[in-house]
Parts: C-alpha cells; sequence; structure tokens
C-alpha cells in the first residue's frame, strides 16, 4: 500500500508540475506575445511620429532637453537631427521667442500645458513662418516627457490676411455689395449699401432683395433679371430703387451667380452704383451742350439775316426819299421799314442769347441799377402785383452793360406778371454768394469764386420739369399764340453767358418761380452809364470812303447810303480789291469801311495791311454776325469803332462821323499793341 501511495503522490506531483509548467510556458507565450505587441505599437508610434504633417518635438520633461524631433520639423525648420537632438529647448535659437527660459519651462512642467496661437519662428536660413505650437506633459514607463506639437499656420495667416484685405476693400468701397442666398435673402451687405439705401446691416439681413423695389420698372425686368441669374450667367443693368425713406435713386448693377464645389448655385452677389448724380450732372452737361449749339446756330441765322435786312432797309429808306410824303406809297415803304427794324429786334434777340451782341460793360452798383428800373417795372407789372425790392448790404460791384441789366429785369418781371392769375407778389433781391470747389463739383458750368446775387422770384402758377428743360431755347414760349416770342428768357440766358455768369432756376407747378442770377464781382469803382441822345443824320465834308463788302446786295447798297450822305466812295468786293483801289487812288483816303468776315482776308488783316498804305485812314468795322470777329468775348475795346448790321442810312451817317472825327487810338493811326490785336475768328 506504501508503494502505491508513493506512487499515487509521485503522479499527482507530476501532474501538477505540468500544470505549473503549462503556466510558465502560457506567461511565456503571452510575455512574447506582448513584447511583440511593443514592438509593433512602437513600429506604428515611429511612422505615425515620422510621417506626420506637423512638426513633434520630445522633450525630456525632467531636463528640458530633446529626445527625438520628427523629419516634418527638421524639413520645416532646415535643421538637421544631430543639431537639434540633446540640446536644451532654451539653447535652441529658432525657439527663441517661444519665452523658453528655464522659468518658462518650470511653468510648463507645473502647468503640463502651453498653447500659442500664433507663434513666429525663423528658420536657419533666416525664413520667417509663423505656427501653432501646444506642448503637453505625459508619463512614458513612469517618466515625465514633454510633447510639442508645431503646426505650420502660415498659408493659413496669409489667407486669413488676404480675407481681412478683401473684407476691408469691400467694406471701403463706394459701390454697395450685397450677397443673398439661392433664393435671394439677403446675408450680407457693406457699408456703401447701407448708405446707398438706408437701411442698416440688421434691417437688410434676412430680408428679400424686394425691399427695393420701387414700381418704376415693369414687371418683367425682374422676370429677366432672374432668369439670367438662375440660369447661372450675370446680369448688368439699370433700376430706379427705393430707399428705406421712400426717396427713389438710380442704381446700375450687375448681379452674378456663386456656385459651390459641385456646380451648383449657393448665392448671389450684387455690385451696385448709386448713378442718381451722375445722371442729374449729365443732365446738366448735355443741356448746356445743346444750348451752345442752339446759340452757334441762332448766331449764325442772325449773321445772314442781318445782311439781308441791311439791304431791305437800306433800299427802303432810299425809296422813301425819293417819294412824296403825301403819296400812299410813302406810308407802305414807312411801313416796309418798320417791318425790318422790328426783324432787327428779333436778330439782335437771338445775337444776345448767342453772347454775339455788342456791348459796353462799365463796374457797376447793381442796387443802383435796380432801383433806377424799379418805377418802370411797376407800370410793366401793373397795380394788381406787389414789387418787394429786398437790396442785399454792402453788395460788391459788377461789370456789365447797364442796358442789359434792364433788359434781365424787363424780362424776368413780365415773364413772372404772366405767371401770376390776378394778384401776387414779385420779389427782387440782391447779395454776395461764394461758391466753393464742392458746389461746382455738383453743378455743371459753375466756377468756384465770389459772385454778386440777383433773384427775381414770384408766387405765381409755377413749372414742370419739362417746361422747365426748355425755357431757354429761342422761340419757346409756354403762352398762347400771339403773346409771346420765346425770345426773352433766351435773351436773359445770353446775357448771363456773355457777362461770364450763372443762372438757376427753381420752380414747381403752384408754388411759383425763382430765377437766381450770379455775376461774378469786380473791384472797379463805378462809372455811371450814360443815356443816349437823339442826333440827326450827319452829312459828309468832302471825305473820302473806301467800302469792302463781299455781299454785292451790300455792297451796292451801301455805297448808295454813303454817296447821299455825300460821301466819295470807293467800293471793292473783296480785300484783294481793295489793297489795290487803295494803292491806286491818288487823294486821301479817310476812312476804311469793312465787314469783318469776308473770303481770303478778315477785315482786321486788311486794316493792318492799309495801314502801311495809308497811315492816317480811319477805320470803321462792321458785321452782321458777331462782334467776337474783332473783340475778344463780345466785348469792344475802346479802341474799335464797329457798327452792328442791319443798320439804316442814319446809324451808318453817325458812325461814320464819329470814326472819322475819333482821336482815339485805332488801328488806322497807330500799330496795334499786343493787347489790342484781339483775334478775329473766321466763321462761314
Amino acid at each position: 500500500m506504501s508503494d502505491t501511495h508513493a506512487e499515487n503522490q509521485l503522479f499527482l506531483a507530476n501532474i501538477e508540475l505540468g500544470k505549473h509548467i503549462a503556466r510558465l510556458e502560457e506567461a511565456l507565450l503571452e510575455k512574447e506575445k506582448a513584447g511583440e505587441a511593443l514592438q509593433d505599437s512602437e513600429k506604428r508610434y515611429r511612422r505615425l511620429f515620422e510621417s506626420a504633417k506637423d512638426g513633434i518635438l520630445i522633450l525630456d520633461a525632467d531636463t528640458g532637453k530633446v529626445v527625438d524631433v520628427n523629419p516634418f520639423l527638421l524639413q520645416l525648420l532646415g535643421y538637421s537631427y544631430e543639431a537639434l537632438c540633446g540640446k536644451h529647448i532654451w539653447e535652441l535659437g529658432v525657439f527663441k521667442d517661444i519665452a523658453a527660459s528655464k522659468d518658462a519651462f518650470q511653468a510648463l512642467q507645473d502647468n503640463e500645458y502651453i498653447r500659442y496661437e500664433d507663434l513666429p519662428l525663423e528658420t536657419q536660413d533666416g525664413q520667417s513662418i509663423a505656427v501653432e505650437f501646444v506642448s503637453n506633459v505625459y508619463l512614458v514607463d513612469h517618466s515625465k516627457v514633454i510633447q510639442c506639437n508645431i503646426r505650420d499656420i502660415t498659408a493659413q495667416k496669409r489667407a486669413k490676411a488676404e480675407r481681412a484685405r478683401l473684407m476691408a476693400a469691400i467694406e471701403q468701397v463706394g459701390e454697395g455689395i450685397f450677397v443673398t442666398d439661392a433664393q435671394g435673402a439677403i446675408q450680407f451687405v457693406n457699408p456703401a449699401f447701407k448708405r446707398m439705401t438706408g437701411y442698416s446691416g440688421e434691417e437688410a439681413v434676412g430680408q428679400n432683395l424686394r425691399i427695393l423695389k420701387s414700381g418704376e420698372q415693369d414687371e418683367l425686368l425682374y422676370r429677366n433679371l432672374w432668369g439670367t441669374v438662375s440660369g447661372g450667367k450675370t446680369w448688368s443693368g439699370r433700376m430706379v430703387n427705393k430707399r428705406k425713406d421712400g426717396t427713389l435713386y438710380t442704381e446700375e448693377t450687375t448681379i452674378s451667380p456663386v456656385r459651390d464645389a459641385l456646380g451648383q448655385i449657393v448665392n448671389y452677389v450684387g455690385v451696385g452704383r448709386d448713378i442718381t448724380d451722375h445722371l442729374r450732372l449729365t443732365a446738366q452737361f448735355q443741356h448746356a451742350q445743346k444750348m451752345e449749339a442752339v446759340g452757334l446756330l441762332a448766331g449764325g441765322v442772325a449773321h445772314d439775316y442781318n445782311n439781308m435786312l441791311t439791304v431791305i432797309l437800306g433800299y427802303a429808306e432810299l425809296a422813301q426819299r425819293k417819294v412824296d410824303p403825301a403819296q400812299p406809297l410813302h406810308g407802305d415803304l414807312e411801313e416796309i421799314i418798320k417791318a425790318g427794324k422790328r426783324s432787327t429786334d428779333i436778330t439782335r434777340q437771338l445775337l444776345t442769347f448767342a453772347r454775339k451782341q455788342t456791348i459796353t460793360p462799365v463796374a457797376l452798383d447793381l442796387n443802383k441799377a435796380v432801383t433806377n428800373m424799379l418805377n418802370m417795372l411797376r407800370r410793366l407789372i401793373g397795380e394788381g402785383i406787389d414789387l418787394v425790392w429786398l437790396p442785399g448790404k454792402d453788395l460788391a460791384l459788377v461789370k456789365m452793360d447797364p442796358v442789359q441789366v434792364d433788359q434781365v429785369l424787363a424780362n424776368l418781371c413780365l415773364n413772372a406778371r404772366d405767371a401770376i392769375a390776378d394778384i401776387g407778389k414779385i420779389t427782387i433781391e440782391t447779395g454776395n454768394v461764394v461758391f466753393d470747389e464742392g458746389y461746382c463739383a455738383d453743378h455743371v458750368g459753375f466756377v468756384a469764386g465770389e459772385y454778386v446775387l440777383l433773384a427775381v422770384s414770384d408766387n405765381g402758377c409755377g413749372m414742370d420739369k419739362e417746361t422747365l428743360d426748355q425755357i431757354f431755347e429761342p422761340f419757346f414760349t409756354s403762352k398762347a399764340v400771339g403773346q409771346g416770342t420765346g425770345l426773352g428768357l433766351s435773351m436773359v440766358y445770353g446775357i448771363v453767358k456773355q457777362n461770364n455768369g450763372f443762372i438757376n432756376v427753381y420752380s414747381e407747378p403752384g408754388k411759383g418761380t425763382t430765377f437766381r442770377i450770379y455775376l461774378s464781382q469786380c473791384a472797379d469803382h463805378v462809372v455811371d452809364a450814360l443815356g443816349g441822345e437823339t442826333v440827326e443824320t450827319p452829312l459828309s465834308q468832302g471825305e473820302t470812303v473806301l467800302l469792302v463788302e463781299d455781299e454785292p446786295a451790300l455792297l451796292k447798297m451801301s455805297k448808295m447810303m454813303l454817296q447821299k450822305i455825300g460821301y466819295l466812295v470807293l467800293a471793292a468786293g473783296t480785300p484783294g480789291e481793295a489793297i489795290g483801289l487803295a494803292k491806286k487812288h491818288a487823294g486821301e483816303i479817310h476812312l476804311l469801311l469793312t465787314d469783318v468776315v469776308m473770303p481770303g482776308m478778315n477785315g482786321k488783316d486788311l486794316a493792318e495791311r492799309l495801314h502801311n498804305l495809308r497811315p492816317n485812314m480811319k477805320i470803321l468795322f462792321m458785321s452782321g454776325y458777331s462782334v467776337n470777329m474783332i473783340t475778344d468775348q463780345g466785348v469792344l475795346d475802346e479802341s474799335v469803332n464797329f457798327i452792328e448790321k442791319p443798320f439804316s442810312m442814319k446809324d451808318l451817317g453817325v458812325k461814320v462821323a464819329e470814326a472819322l472825327t475819333n482821336t482815339r487810338k485805332t488801328s488806322s493811326s497807330s500799330r496795334l499793341d499786343e493787347r489790342e490785336k484781339m483775334e478775329i475768328y473766321h466763321v462761314d
């Protein structure tokens, strides 16, 4: 039994030993597997470490020495592994801006975390880069290490800066910019949009663009717009929109679709420019151009018409002298002369509009000029209308022909009278005005400076916009047939422009009208205007006149007039013929009477050529077109003798006598100096 018992014990011991060996083998196997797993883990970590697209720096948490560096960081910084590994982080110049001193390192150990959102680093070759820097403390194998993750944000920062610049441009640009979603709901507006529309950002965002709809366009425009942009194309056009306060403005707009990566339209962006002021200034400029063109036409018509009127009046006057006043024919001729003179008034008004009429400006106190006209103006407007005179204090002088002041006042007051149905008020006022550059920028034709204001206002029926746009055009009138020629306001316009002034009109139907005229201030002393006196036709003392006129009928008629007065006349149809006569004539030639505009040579050049031949010969210019032919800006120089066509025999006799007795220096008595040699413009 004992042997059996021993055998059993041995057997059991072997079994236990086998189990123990099995457990040992299993433990060894597990350890082997764990080692392999650890190796695999280390390999995976190493692969991640080395392939990471962020820089990774491993530090010993106790010493601050670099334990490991991944390839991305080495490449980013331009350093070798050996240059960094084993060094204290605060010894590395590349991290000099990280406050990585021993104190800062101690703070990292205490906090176990440091983060820099935007850290400037410098690479080994001196390039500046921006990084995001994050440090964490980890426990590895019972030892602390610090892992620093370094992400290059240079491109991201550059893109952010670009976006900031773009946003700044959008914020500062003068055009209104808006962005909507695919359904047209506003998502963004810039400040210019807010200024243009009157809506704040909070009021606009979330609203549909329909808040700007004015009703000035038909639905077809909006359908075309939506169809264009929803179809993926850009729409450009002009529309009238409505501001928050209800006022309208004209906008030039471009709207474009914005697509996502898949090509789907996700937004619309619009750029708009308020062109209301631009359209207004353009209209002013076009109106000024139109008035200039009409003025040229009016002046051209008056030129040719005056030549024919001179012939008609001259022959009618000559014929009347041959007829007994008791005969009916004498009265008929008188009617012809009256009609010719009325036609002369019309051409003179046309020339006034075209700024071509003869004027003699003097330094003038506008308050005195208006005061002298008040009694006549009261007779013109009648008793039922109150005339109010409001003179400005310390009024500056203007340089202007006093007759033109009378013409302006008479025409404006007569128009004001006609605009008042029964009883009413007309107000005349003056004052000193200064225009700055800002005002002139918004008003075409205005020039900065100091001016004197002459304003005439009434509380009559007023005018609509269509009428206002045409009131200064010759022959335009809103009055009934036979009640106006349509030349009164055109003459006012011409007078103001000829004197380098400006005129504005303010009027609304039912609210009256105000004409505001601005004339340049003048520092000269006041010269009182002299009234004209009635004179008889002076007769010749036997003088010889060299007459030069390229219009045959006018040449013949003028010759007959001069001969009737008693002058010996040498008549020439061309400048060349006149020079030939001056050379051949044996006696003295006392006066050259020449047209200004002639083929081949103008009157000024002819006068200078004849001066060498006849130094004592006086000069009298004549023209049916424009005083601009012999003077600057339509203003006669004191040294120039001039007669305007059409003229009567009496007018011609008076002017010839004045020229012959004129002792002032003229182009015939001595050489014109540079100031007196006004350019003669050639006009067909």
